[in-house]
Order: C-alpha cells, then sequence, then structure tokens
C-alpha cells in the first residue's frame, strides 16, 4: 500500500502590505508550480485575481497555494489582513496547523498581527514568524526580532539571519545547519559562513540552542550541566518545539528577491507539524476523533466559502479523519440534511484541478454544496466543530438601489455574500424599512457594492441610516375629537373626548370611563384602534409614541350615522388634539458602549464620547497596557463609530454596542427633525 503523502497547512497572516502574498508567490514559483513570480514587475499574480484585489492593493479573500516540496505538501493559505477583511485570516488559522506571521523588517509587529498573534494562541496552533523585506531600505532584522520578542515573549528565536541589509542584502545563514544561502536565479546556493557574518551566526545559534533545549526535560539537564547538544538533537528538538509552544522560529527573507524563501520550506517540511501529530486525536463537540484516513465516518468541516462570478459557489472543507472521494454523501450537522460531495478539486488561485479523494489533515474545494462557513459534515451529523471567533460587524449602513424596481436583485446578491461571508449580515428592518448591512468596515462594503455591480449588473448606493426614535408626553392633557360628514344618504358622525398621561416604562394602555351610553360599547374598541394608529405614525416627526395611557371619558352618537370607522376618525382627531397639550417630546435610542483600547487611546476616546453627547460610565483595566472605557452615547451619534474608532485608536480599538432604553433628545434637534417631518408631508412623502 502506497505511504500516504505529509500535509503540513501554513497560514501566512500579519498587517496588511507586509508581503504575505509575495512569499506565496516566490513559494509557488520556487518549486516550479509558476514559471515567474506572480505580482512583481508587472506579472499577473497568482492569488491575488479578483480584480478588487488589484484595483486596492491588498488580499480581500483567503486564497490557497498547494506546493510539492521534498515529498511532502505545503498548503499555504495567504490570509488577507487588511481590518475589515480580517474575518478570513480567522476562518483560514483554524484550518491551519502552524500560522506564520510575516513581519515588516523595517515596522515590526504592528496592531493586527497582534491581534491575531493572541487568536493563534487561543487557537493552540504552531508560530513562526517571517522578517520580510529586507532588501528595503531602513531596515533592522536585529531591531523588528527585538520588536517581536517585546511583543510576544522570548520564546521568539531566529533560524535564519540576513546577510546585509537594504542593498547590501544579499542572502541569509542557516543557524541550524550553519551554512549560508542564496540564489542564483532559482537555483539554490549553498556555502560556508563569510567571515564577516561568523560572530553574528554563532550568538544566534547559541540563543537557538538555549530556547529549543527546553522541550526536552532531559536533553535540558544535559546541557545545563555543560555537555553540548548535538546536531541531530538539535533537529530532533525542533519539531517538538515549534508544536509545543516552546519556540518560535524567527526567519529573515525578501519574497521580492526570493532570498529566504527555501529555508521556510525546508523548515515546514522538516519541523511545522501535522493535524495528526497532536497526539493523533481531535477533541470534536466534547467527543475525541482519531485523525485517520482510513476511518471510514469522514468528518470534514467548512472553513470558507467563495462565490466565484464565473464557476459558482465553493465551498474550502478541511477533512478531519477518514478519507471523502467523489459522490460520497455527508450530513450536516447545522441543518440537518445530506449534502452530496459530487466533485473534489484542488485549488491553486482561481484554478482548479479535480482529485479522486482528500484524505485526514488535507484540504480541498467542494462546488456547489449548500453548506455555509463553520458548517460541519460528517457521516452521522452528530459531530460539530466548534464555531469560529469573528469580529464584531458593528459598521452599520443602509443600502439603496440605484433604480427603482431592482431591490429584489440588489437583496438576493446581499443575502448570498452574507451567506459567504459571516463577518457580513443583511436585515431588512421593517421599521425603518431600509436594508441594513453590518460589516467589519466601510471598505468592506464598498467592495460589497462594487461586486453588485460587477456580477449582478445592478447598482446600490450607501443612503443615511434612519434613526428608530420615538414620541412620547410629560404631562397629562385633554382632546376632543368630532367627526362629521354628510354625503347624501347615511353620513358618518362620531364624537369622543380623550385624556392622555404619561405612562413611563409601561407601554400603552387604554381605558374605556364612558357612563351612561354616551357611546355605545360596540364603538369603543374602534376609538382604541384609532389611537393605536395615529400614535404608530407619530405626532411631532412620524416616529411611534410609547408610553401612553389614554382614556375615553365622554362623547356623542347618531343611531343612524355611527359607525366604527367614524368613531376612529375621532379618536385620531382626539388624540392629536390632546398631544398638543401634553407637552409631547422626541426620544433617541442610546447606545450602551464598551472600548478596549491600549491606555495611550483612552484619553482620546474619552474626548469623543464627550464630544458626541455622551456620558463616561466607568473605566478599569482590560489586560495587559489595556483600557476598557464604558459610555453610554446617543445612538444617532455613533452610528459610525467602527470607522471612527479605528481613526482614534490607529486600529487598536474594540467595542461593543447594544441599544439600551430611550432618552429625551435635546430641543434644538427635536425642532430639526420636526421640520423636516412637516417638510415632507408637504411634499407628499412620509
Amino acid at each position: 500500500m502506497a505511504k500516504e503523502q505529509v500535509v503540513k497547512n501554513v497560514v501566512l497572516v500579519g498587517q496588511a502590505g507586509t508581503g504575505k502574498t509575495m512569499i506565496a508567490e516566490a513559494m509557488l514559483h520556487l518549486t516550479g508550480k509558476t514559471t515567474r513570480l506572480g505580482g512583481h514587475a508587472g506579472t499577473k499574480p497568482t492569488l491575488d485575481y479578483d480584480g478588487q484585489e488589484g484595483a486596492r492593493g491588498f488580499s480581500i479573500s483567503t486564497a490557497l497555494a498547494p506546493i510539492e516540496w521534498q515529498g511532502a505538501r505545503i498548503n499555504v493559505l495567504d490570509a488577507p489582513c487588511y481590518p475589515d477583511f480580517v474575518g478570513d485570516a480567522y476562518t483560514a488559522m483554524s484550518a491551519a496547523e502552524t500560522a506564520m506571521f510575516v513581519v515588516d523588517a523595517a515596522d515590526g509587529p504592528q496592531t493586527i498581527t497582534t491581534r491575531l498573534w493572541y487568536a493563534a494562541e487561543n487557537l493552540k496552533t504552531a508560530r513562526a514568524v517571517v522578517i520580510n523585506r529586507l532588501d528595503r531600505p531602513e531596515t533592522d532584522f536585529d531591531g523588528a526580532l527585538s520588536a517581536c520578542k517585546d511583543r510576544f515573549g522570548n520564546r521568539v528565536g531566529a533560524v535564519t539571519i540576513p546577510m546585509g541589509t537594504g542593498e547590501a542584502f544579499r542572502g541569509i545563514i542557516d543557524v541550524v545547519h550553519m551554512k549560508a544561502r542564496h540564489l542564483e536565479g532559482t537555483k539554490v546556493i549553498e556555502e560556508e559562513i563569510p567571515a564577516e557574518f561568523a560572530d553574528d551566526a554563532e550568538s544566534a545559534r547559541e540563543e537557538l540552542v538555549d530556547l529549543v533545549a527546553e522541550a526536552d526535560d532531559e536533553i535540558m539537564m544535559k546541557y545545563l550541566e555543560g555537555e553540548e547538544i548535538t546536531q541531530e538533537e538539535l533537529e530532533g528538538l525542533l519539531g517538538l518545539a515549534i508544536r509545543t509552544g516552546v519556540f518560535v522560529p524567527a526567519f529573515a527573507a525578501s519574497a521580492v528577491k526570493e532570498e529566504g524563501i527555501i529555508s521556510i520550506l525546508n523548515a515546514a517540511v522538516a519541523w511545522f507539524p501535522t493535524m495528526a501529530d497532536y497526539e493523533g486525536t481531535l477533541l470534536v463537540n466534547g467527543e475525541e476523533l482519531d485523525v485517520d484516513p482510513s476511518d471510514g465516518r469522514p468528518v470534514a468541516f467548512v472553513f470558507k466559502t467563495l462565490n466565484d462570478p464565473q464557476n459558482g459557489k465553493y465551498s474550502f472543507i478541511k477533512v478531519l479523519t477518514g478519507t471523502v472521494t467523489p459522490g460520497v454523501e455527508l450530513i450536516n450537522s447545522r441543518s440537518g440534511k445530506g449534502e452530496r460531495l459530487g466533485h473534489l478539486y484542488s485549488m491553486c488561485g482561481r484554478d482548479t484541478s479535480e482529485i479522486k479523494a482528500c484524505a485526514a489533515g488535507d484540504i480541498c474545494v467542494v462546488p456547489k454544496i449548500d453548506a455555509l462557513t463553520g458548517d460541519t459534515l460528517s457521516a452521522t451529523g452528530k459531530v460539530t466543530v466548534a464555531a469560529f471567533k469573528f469580529p464584531n460587524s458593528l459598521y452599520r449602513v443602509a443600502i439603496e438601489p440605484e433604480v427603482r424596481g431592482t431591490e429584489g436583485k440588489v437583496y438576493d446578491f446581499l443575502a448570498r455574500s452574507a451567506d459567504a461571508d459571516p463577518t457580513l449580515k443583511v436585515a431588512r428592518d421593517e421599521e425603518t424599512a431600509q436594508t441594513i448591512v453590518s460589516a467589519i468596515g466601510d471598505a468592506q462594503v464598498a467592495v460589497l457594492l462594487e461586486r453588485l455591480k460587477e456580477r449582478a449588473k445592478v447598482a446600490a448606493k450607501i443612503v443615511p441610516l434612519r434613526i428608530p426614535y420615538r414620541e412620547t408626553i410629560r404631562q397629562t392633557a385633554t382632546g376632543h375629537g368630532r367627526h362629521k360628514k354628510q354625503t347624501g344618504g347615511s353620513g358618518q358622525f362620531g364624537d369622543c373626548h380623550l385624556r392622555i398621561e404619561p405612562n413611563p416604562d409601561q407601554g400603552y394602555e387604554f381605558v374605556d370611563e364612558v357612563v351612561g351610553g354616551a357611546i355605545p360599547r360596540g364603538f369603543i374598541p374602534a376609538i382604541d384602534k384609532g389611537v393605536q394608529e395615529t400614535m404608530a405614525g407619530g405626532v411631532i416627526a412620524g416616529y411611534p409614541m410609547i408610553d401612553v395611557k389614554v382614556a375615553v371619558f365622554d362623547g356623542q352618537y347618531h343611531p343612524v350615522d355611527s359607525n366604527e370607522m367614524a368613531f376612529k376618525t375621532a379618536a385620531r382627531l382626539g388624540f392629536q388634539d390632546a398631544v398638543k397639550n401634553a407637552k409631547p417630546v422626541l426620544l433617541e435610542p442610546m447606545a450602551h458602549l464598551k472600548i478596549t483600547v491600549p491606555e495611550g487611546y483612552a484619553g482620546a476616546v474619552m474626548g469623543d464620547i464627550s464630544s458626541s453627547r455622551g456620558r463616561v460610565e466607568g473605566m478599569g483595566a482590560a489586560g495587559a497596557g489595556e483600557t476598557m472605557v464604558e459610555a453610554t452615547v446617543p445612538y444617532a451619534e455613533v452610528t459610525d463609530y467602527a470607522t471612527r474608532l479605528r481613526s482614534l485608536s490607529r486600529g487598536t480599538g474594540e467595542f461593543e454596542l447594544e441599544i439600551n432604553g430611550y432618552e429625551q433628545v435635546p430641543n434644538d434637534i427635536q425642532q430639526k427633525l420636526a421640520q423636516e417631518y412637516q417638510e415632507k408631508r408637504a411634499a407628499g412623502e412620509r
């Protein structure tokens, strides 16, 4: 029986613009998968193939690059890490055993890198660091490595170091094997370490041994007693140290020059873990599953879905146990329905090739199944992989078609997009009659609208969110409503006297206080209904009224002309008359915010809250160097808070928002909204 091919799953993550995609492109080129370095010097990229990615200059969606190297396959997942699209990075990390953090050699680790680092730590994913762009001016490998240690701990240590930086950069030194390495074309040249770098190499080697020795107690004791660790022991320890998190390897590289990339590939094959390395079992839904390709009850989970404009829907799946083959039917634990995997593909960028099987630990792509991101597929339908933790989608906008009559096409496209991307949410707000899109940020919405135009051939625009204001009253008042109409034959007559009073936090209440038959009992429900319909449409600015107690206490009727419609109309007139003298006010929804930022940005956040008519209600520590600010702010002032906080905190802040109660709006805002309402009514709008 043929030996199963070793499969390593590696995800490239880190701050946008650090060269993650170029590293993956260099891997493809150096291993012969492509004939030239994609995305450089005018060449077409293999992985950033979406037109929006080219136009915007950053990755929008996770791309897969399966690479064959030294008898193993490395599934490289190139994840987008621009803040608005970072949700894809979270799902990609859940499908990989190793997360490789790409750091700019001049800038060091930044906000997104740090956030994803802790996410990888929670997932118990092995980590590695690539210090990239060493060919650029003002780079500092030692400074970037030191910054990584400061940010992520002293477990980070170099396994390769650069020979020079900037214009002087000419290759790397492998401190595990103590060899210098550079490229001539795509050919790797290995040689002795130049004398000028010998001391740096020796120092890096000593630090490496110090760190890796901790992975094995017996070898650690031997090392502490002064015995040398052999080359064989060192290489044997590296895989264990990386897998257990004792050691995080750091690599020197220039993706554009393709230097250092071969060393990364060698290390991935030699030391990075496979899924089976984690004691051969996975804990899923409280049940241990053997990572066994021969298990006849396969389990797989969907970590990404993609709507391709040419080929339809693709589902990216990772097989956890067993082997899936074309035609197999698995049960979706979410829906309880069977999913037939008609075809299996290996995917590189947008190019697909059909495969005959996908075994435990491997990744493949399945077309045209109903599964959503995060679904688990299994033989029994009773296995569920833990749900992903996505960033909050708190950037909310209203979307409206530019051409009337295309509302259905717009909504259908938005809904399909939300199915493929769990960080997008689409809902119809029946109260405000708007289609609301919730996303991580404005760039995500901009891309969504561009794709709507390109793929669905309809245009839509962002319009202001309608705030769900409320109306109420502040004092008791009475009103009289009389409806009298004679048109020949039966007329209409209804007359009622109403008293209204505030009913704080008790909602709407209606009381019948009519005595002596002034209004027959059969017409009282019509008065109640007329009042409720009037309250639903508002009186001041067209918003629903709340917390009002209404009593009908007197009136008149006509034995022939009175009917339910007449009393409904009389009730509307009477209620409007009473409201005039009941001090009507407009209420606005209040947002309760929990904002977490590094300490240095807390002052800016609190100042912004104060300038937004908000009030700070608490502040405290929220972890190492972070502050949580709790505040209540009018919701109308924070509909764009996702964008504002990003600016205030340079992308480091996070927040939660919950609508919590209503408060009276300032008089100037009430007058403005009332005037706008009257102008719309005069123009025939509602």
